[in-house]
């Protein structure tokens, strides 16, 4: 099993390219079930859980054509209206093909899903959701198994918590809904937006996009078209976060400064300097101690619960104290007994982690559990004295593309080794 190894105390200074956003990429595939036309994306990121996704719509019938950052899927005929529990366990995004073949077909068999360890994170909204608009689903044997008879029907269905998840997958069914359908408390997360911003390309009608009281008036049919998926706002921030804890000055290609207010907030505060640049932005870092802040994360537009182990590992060697709180998810602190090993002073109350900044981190061996806290590991590397090794990297590969080689580029001293 490959492993990252870094040595540390180098800062970054470059450049380095953007890719399309992972968690708006795998809605956007899932689009393709939902007609018969040809959906052609560019910007699609080379990752595993895009590999997952692929997999998981051509065993469905879809034909998937991939030509590097681009690639074109026709659903000319559903083939299976099944969803198997060996692709769905890998990846939790997979469970975004349930609302678009319940609408399409009038019937989905998906496993309960899978992903990162990172807490329950139930599909309970996006049952009572397509429940609402009138399809029959039931749990059986872990799966759920939904039927509608004849189109699905418009409804207002108001999320008593902010789900993306949920929000994605009934504005994909409600497109092809008999009706209006009137989501209440949606989520305003910008992956959000892109998606139905694509829907709309394909032929959907959707007023409030980018609010949290979203109005789709469901179509017949949709259509094919051609899409540019966004940036990925967590590998920008990711980047940015990399910079504040090694230092240098690094121009992140691509990266849209609108997209990262919440994170750049917090980096700016931590001693930062961040700004616009004609093609994307610039972060830096140099002769500036970083400064401890407080974060608690919460839906868009405040802080990503993305972002929250990264920033972490930037707060490890911050001057004085600081306080995160995890609003989204139970278990996401998994990484702190990882950077503990390195030297890091944190203590965890519930929901709340108490950083208390050292002035260095030592490289140790650790390992990765989940996807943003594996690259919290790398990040606290970055700055750690000594090698450090991280161990199960096959969680990087689900959401970051040559994260190895883009650092390096920059000067971090950084590689892969085969396991």
């Amino acid at each position: 099993m490959d492993r990252i190894v870094i040595r540390g105390g180098v800062p970054l200074n470059g450049s380095i390219i953007i890719g399309g956003a992972k968690n708006a990429a795998l809605p956007l595939l899932a689009t393709a079930l939902l007609t018969a036309d040809p959906v052609r994306f560019t910007n699609v990121p080379r990752l595993a859980d895009i590999d997952t996704m692929a997999n998981l719509l051509a065993q469905h019938g879809v034909s998937v054509e991939r030509d590097g950052a681009n690639a074109t899927l026709t659903a000319a005929t559903i083939t299976s209206t099944t969803a198997p529990y060996d692709l769905v366990r890998r990846m939790r995004a997979s469970v975004l093909v349930l609302g678009p073949l319940v609408a399409r077909c009038g019937e989905a068999i998906v496993s309960l899903p899978g992903g990162c360890a990172i807490g329950t994170r139930p599909v309970d909204l996006h049952i009572e959701g397509l429940k609402a608009l009138g399809a029959e689903i039931e749990i059986d044997g872990g799966y759920m198994k939904a039927k509608a008879k004849g189109r699905l029907r418009g409804a207002t269905i108001r999320f008593p918590v902010v789900s993306v998840g949920a929000t994605e997958n009934l504005l994909m069914a409600a497109s092809l809904a008999d009706g209006v359908t009137v989501l209440e408390n949606a989520a305003r997360e910008p992956e959000v937006v892109d998606l139905a911003n694509c829907l709309v390309a394909m032929g959907a009608r959707i007023e409030g996009i980018g609010t949290d009281r979203v109005t789709i008036e469901g179509q017949e049919r949709l259509f094919g078209c051609d899409y540019r998926i966004m940036p990925d706002r967590i590998e920008t921030g990711t980047y940015a976060a990399a910079v504040a804890i090694a230092g240098g000055d690094v121009e992140l290609i691509d990266g849209r400064l609108s997209l990262l207010g919440s994170v750049c907030e917090k980096l700016h505060e931590a001693g930062c300097d961040i700004s616009e640049t004609p093609n994307g932005l610039r972060i830096r870092r140099n002769g500036v101690s970083v400064r401890g802040v407080d974060v608690m994360t919460a839906p868009y537009p405040g802080f990503p619960t993305d972002m929250q182990a990264q920033l972490m590992a930037v707060m490890s060697v911050a001057e004085g104290a600081s306080m995160i709180t995890e609003t989204i998810f139970e278990n996401r602190f998994m990484h702190v007994p990882e950077l503990a090993r390195m030297g890091a002073s944190i203590t965890v109350h519930g929901a709340s982690a108490l950083i208390r900044g050292v002035k260095e981190l030592k490289g140790a061996p650790v390992m990765a559990t989940d996807l943003r806290a594996s690259v919290s590991l790398v990040l606290a590397g970055l700055a750690a004295s000594g090698e450090t090794i991280v161990n199960r990297v096959y969680h990087l590969d689900r959401g970051y593309e040559r994260l190895e080689e883009k650092l390096a580029a920059c000067g971090a001293r950084i590689e892969r080794a085969a396991g």
